[in-house]
């Protein structure tokens, strides 16, 4: 970049004339569009007050921390931008010099000034920006109508008037984020899904006053385009939301029904069995304490393509979940099984599952008295090469059901 700046200055000075003259804004454009590192789009910036602004302009991408003045100036200046992440997570408490006033900086003027100013915006990430309300997060509905991804995880102020602003303006959305938005009920899902019925994500972990009539009318207004869906410790969810997504969502690849204790191996078994065991990858149903072997082994045997299966705290599984899996001599694809706390699960049980599956990549077995290192060893098991067993926590865990 430095050896374009000096052949410009030079050609500049044997021409007489200006680049500024020369080149018209789109010229200049392209020029920006060839440079494939950030540093050099940025010195491009450096160049004139000019170049600055349509280097400004261009932006696609930015990550910030802002009050609400530095957002307006910042939403004028990069008008274009497409994707936006001002998420104030959690963890950045921990970090020298901030605390938790810092985490509520971003305030409802600050998210109207961006709406205002920056219309193409396709992605929002405001997590834990808890100062936001429906008066904020409203004005970005209206005004950001090609939106397609918003996180509002740990806003606690989201309620159903924001998932109704969003269903009639964001008619594009595919990625929703509501974790922990505990005001969000089965009347703002409805809403929601009224005019968004694009959604491949939908995030309502601890969302804990929503219930199966709310995730039935969403399976069935997004059927076709429903990917993942997270309903972690939502404990008013059971078998009829289970069910409804069976019947209904045939593209399911992600489920997280962990702490949804009154899904029962009614449900389970329908999933199954319905269209959606081809795609369905990722299930997560610790705690759920009515599943049983039967429906276990019904999801090990026929969602050949799963890949991640969390059963911890189901206590009534036993080694019988784990029988007959290789009977028509094909493998399981499972590569991460989590079955911490369930008492029932002994060696023998390990040994049948490692004998239908050779992909396996981690398995916990925390706090399984029957399954320890030594036992396993005695029995002679032979763990795939690249496998990692947490027998006592020590290990780190995927974090693919986050």
């Amino acid at each position: 970049m430095a050896e374009v700046e000096v052949e410009v200055e030079v050609e500049e000075e044997a021409s007489g004339v200006c680049i500024n003259e020369a080149l018209r804004d789109d010229e200049l454009r392209a020029v920006l569009a060839k440079l494939q590192s950030d540093k050099d789009k940025e010195v491009f910036g450096l160049v004139c007050k000019r170049w600055l602004h349509l280097q400004s302009t261009e932006r696609k991408k930015l990550c910030a921390r802002a009050g609400s003045l530095m957002l307006r100036k910042m939403a004028a200046r990069f008008s274009r931008l497409v994707e936006l992440d001002l998420s104030q997570s959690v963890s950045r408490s921990f970090y020298p010099g901030v605390t938790d006033s810092d985490l509520k900086r971003i305030t409802d003027n600050g998210l109207v000034a961006i709406g205002c100013g920056l219309s193409h915006l396709q992605s929002l990430d405001v997590s834990y920006c808890r100062k936001l309300t429906e008066k904020g997060l409203s004005a970005i509905a209206e005004s950001c109508c090609d939106l397609r991804s918003l996180q509002l995880a740990g806003c606690r102020s989201v309620n159903d008037k924001v998932l109704e602003a969003l269903s009639k303006n964001c008619h594009n959305l595919e990625e929703l984020c509501l974790q922990g938005c505990t005001y969000i009920t089965d009347l703002g899902l409805t809403s929601l899904v009224k005019g968004c019925r694009r959604l491949k994500f939908l995030d309502a972990n601890k969302c804990n006053n929503i219930s199966d009539i709310g995730v039935c009318i969403v399976s069935m207004a997004c059927s076709s385009s429903l990917k993942t869906l997270k309903l972690l410790d939502c404990y008013k969810v059971g078998d009829e939301s289970v069910s409804s997504l069976a019947q209904f969502c045939k593209s399911l690849e992600t489920l997280i029904i962990g702490g949804c204790r009154e899904v029962s191996d009614e449900s389970i078994k329908s999933l199954a069995t319905a269209a959606c065991s081809y795609s369905l990858k990722n299930l997560r149903m610790d705690w759920c304490l009515n599943i049983s072997d039967l429906s276990l082994n019904c999801i090990l045997g026929n969602c050949r393509n799963l890949e991640a299966l969390d059963i911890g705290c189901c206590e009534e599984v036993t080694d019988a979940a784990f029988q007959g899996l290789n009977g028509d001599g094909s493998k399981l694809g499972l590569k991460i099984l989590k079955a911490s706390n369930c008492p029932k699960i002994t060696v023998m049980g390990i040994g049948m599952l490692l004998d239908s599956c050779n992909s396996l990549e981690y398995l916990d077995v925390r706090s399984c008295p029957h399954i320890t290192k030594a036992g396993c060893d005695e029995a002679g098991l032979q763990f795939p090469e690249n496998c990692k067993v947490n027998f006592l926590g020590s290990l780190s865990e995927p974090d693919v059901f986050v």
